[in-house]
């Protein structure tokens, strides 16, 4: 009987914590679309005379869902000048045919191709962006990954905020796009609305200090001022490493009212349970105490423990409160998250999210169990208590997908 008190008090206090967040993430969604407002003027006060030429970095790793489409996005731009850099490990990457074959079919838009040989640092993609970056000719760098897929009016939107010389980079928040699979939408779900949630409350509490890998827009002198995109080898986080070097060098970080696509390859449980365990464990280490915080914001377990303990005790009313509680919880953010910034149908579900939110409890809970590594492409990493990484062994960067 003790226990199951102690554990419907717990339930208790974890009801109270998740609507606590699910509050603020409210209030950050508010400020998230009077932002939006304020860039929609702004981009459309400025003619497209007066906006600075943009080159695309886009790193590619192979074959992966939907590539041809997401990379024939960035050919469709609605804007006045810029160039795609596409670069690749080596010369018999599979996605440099499809690279190849898209450029030639729009040869008004310019590009280079850059294969780079076998990354000399840890982490593979901030070597492409280094490389990619002494060759592009202009001062606002864009970076994205091969799973995203933009709309036209993509560089329209995010490239504004940065003429302000106060504004060193922007990101963007993204819809997960499911490409098939059941557990593939559920992890698609998580970006929509979880990882959503997440940026637009710390935007509201203390201001942009992350960037989102999916897209990182860089002004090249605030680049420079953080050392370069050479700083970023030894990290696995670099799209939080260089969202946070920027801002503690004094500059604006900007989050976007643009959202994109995120293609989330067919996955299975165990791919989709060791890849978020993966970023969960860099997540620990980058920002240990938001992330041991972030335990709190989950309300399905809580619900499931209240309703158990609450039945225990012989209180089935309150056991169904709690657990009805919890799943109105959660459809109330997958709608106001999900859908009303995201624009994700997945999130109209009445089920999906609530058991995204029980599946993301259990990865925060596996972040803290073992030893700090993960496998990344294929290779064995080491990570350590700064977020940097080693590879395990010495052993040689694979080729493969990530």
């Amino acid at each position: 009987m003790l226990l199951a008190y102690i554990l419907l008090v717990l339930a208790v206090a974890g009801t109270l914590s998740s609507w606590t967040f699910l509050v603020l993430a409210l209030a950050g969604t508010a400020k998230f679309h009077r932002d939006a407002k304020a860039q929609r003027r702004q981009a459309q006060s400025i003619p497209n005379e007066a906006l600075p030429p943009v080159s695309l970095l886009k790193p590619v790793h192979g074959m992966e869902s939907r590539l041809r489409e997401n990379i024939e996005s960035f050919f469709h731009l609605d804007y006045p000048d810029y160039e795609i850099l596409f670069a690749a490990d080596l010369e018999d990457n599979q996605a440099l045919g499809v690279v190849r074959e898209i450029c030639a079919r729009y040869p008004q838009v310019p590009t280079q191709i850059v294969v780079t040989g076998r990354p000399p640092w840890p982490n593979p993609p901030a070597y492409a962006f280094f490389r990619m970056a002494e060759r592009a000719r202009n001062n606002i760098l864009v970076t994205s990954d091969s799973d995203v897929l933009v709309d036209p009016s993509y560089l329209r939107d995010i490239v504004p905020p940065l003429l302000d010389p106060k504004n060193g980079m922007l990101t963007c928040v993204y819809r997960g796009k499911n490409a098939g699979g059941f557990w593939s939408g559920v992890h698609a779900i998580g970006m929509s609305v979880e990882m959503t949630a997440g940026v637009v409350t710390a935007n509201m509490l203390e201001g942009m200090k992350f960037g989102l890998g999916p897209t990182i827009v860089v002004r090249r002198d605030a680049l420079e001022k953080i050392g370069g995109f050479s700083v970023l080898g030894d990290y696995f986080a670099n799209d939080f490493v260089i969202g946070n070097l920027i801002e503690k060098n004094g500059y604006n970080v900007v989050l976007s009212r643009h959202i994109i696509d995120h293609v989330v390859s067919p996955l299975s449980f165990v791919r989709v349970w060791q890849h978020e365990v993966r970023w969960a464990k860099s997540t620990r280490l980058s920002r240990p105490w938001g992330h041991l915080f972030s335990g709190l914001i989950y309300a399905m377990p809580f619900g499931i423990l209240g309703f158990a303990s609450a039945l225990a005790l012989g209180r089935i009313w309150l056991g169904i409160a709690l657990l009805a509680l919890a799943i109105a919880n959660r459809v109330i953010e997958s709608w106001a998250i999900g859908w009303g910034i995201t624009r994700d149908r997945a999130s109209r579900s009445l089920w999906l999210y609530p058991l995204r939110d029980l599946l993301g409890f259990f990865v925060w809970c596996a972040s803290y169990l073992g030893t700090p590594r993960a496998i990344w492409r294929n290779v064995p990493y080491d990570l350590t208590s700064d977020g940097r990484i080693a590879l395990r062994g010495g052993q040689p960067q694979s080729q493969t997908p990530k």
